[in-house]
């Protein structure tokens, strides 16, 4: 059960990581936060980040091995870097409508995934 927990709450994490990241982005287009000084973009980014952060540090302690959960530390990181991909993908299409997958993004997927097969061999 620590595994699935660990995964969802990687979920929510990397949800607001591409919100942090990339939302302001979406904020500029919309015309909301085009008089927003540099440093207002980043407290607001940062504040969001905080979030992330509530979700990504309970997922490591939680599936973290040492801590009775199911992965090793390299596992975590794999999972991490392809739920953030993934995450990633679904809100810059639903965000970001213009941008279109190619093939070589399907690759980039394909190796990620086999990336997890083999570092959990």
């Amino acid at each position: 059960m620590s595994g699935l927990y660990t995964i969802l709450l990687l979920v929510a994490s990397n949800i607001f990581m591409t919100l942090a990241w990339y939302g302001h982005l979406k904020l500029n287009q919309a015309g909301v936060s085009t008089n927003w000084p540099l440093y207002g973009i980043i407290l607001f980014s940062w504040a969001i980040a905080f979030l992330e952060y509530c979700c990504q540090v309970p997922a490591n302690r939680i599936g973290f091995v040492g801590n009775g959960g199911p992965f090793t530390l390299m596992q975590l990181k794999v999972i991490q870097e392809v739920v953030s991909l993934i995450v990633f993908v679904i809100i810059a299409n639903v965000l970001f409508q213009g941008q279109q997958l190619h093939w070589n993004h399907l690759a980039a997927l394909i190796c990620l995934v086999l990336a997890v097969y083999f570092v959990f061999k």
